[in-house]
């Protein structure tokens, strides 16, 4: 226990230190201990109300279709992340089935793919660009598995903002840690 919370806090330290380094400020944390997860976001955002679907939606209050949410599935007890597959092919499960599902009007393309362990769990950082009818968009992705659910956290922007928005948005991601 007192090696989670010490990790927690090295993890939450190191982020805010490269906050500062790339000029990335303003950060909050939204943590849900119940459920077992955790992440920085932008100052500013604030908590959307859905029904079915994600655990938690957050966006912006002047760019509104800034968003992240987190959206929490079962998998069998011991399976691990690697159990899933490669950073590239859990990238395009998520494509098919949440990112672009079938009939949704969108396409998507895996542009990275990449993995990383904090503290005691592996995550998958994935990149997606994304076309629907009217806008494209960019989509930065964390997935991760534990205690027998995959918890996966999407950011999403406009390509046009993408530029401007990608430090934070992948600070975001990064800090994204389940326990």
């Amino acid at each position: 226990m007192l090696k989670t919370i010490i990790a927690s806090l090295l993890v939450v330290l190191s982020v805010s230190l490269h906050g500062c380094a790339t000029g990335v400020s303003g950060l909050k944390s939204y943590v849900d201990s119940t459920k077992g997860y955790q992440f920085l976001y932008p100052n500013g955002w604030q908590v959307v109300e859905v029904g079915d679907g994600p655990d938690v939606v957050l966006h912006d209050i002047i760019e509104r279709t800034e968003n992240v949410s987190v959206v929490i599935s079962p998998v069998p007890e011991n399976q691990t992340l690697a159990d899933l597959g490669t950073p590239s092919e859990v990238g395009y499960q998520l494509q098919k089935n949440a990112i672009a599902p079938p009939n949704s009007n969108r396409t998507a393309e895996l542009v990275n793919a990449q993995s990383h362990i904090n503290g005691n769990h592996e995550y998958y950082l994935l990149e997606y660009e994304v076309k629907l009818p009217n806008q494209n968009r960019h989509d930065i992705a964390s997935v991760a598995v534990s205690r027998g659910k995959l918890f996966t956290l999407n950011a999403s922007t406009t390509n046009q903002r993408w530029r401007k928005v990608h430090d934070t948005f992948e600070i975001m991601a990064k800090s994204f840690s389940v326990y």
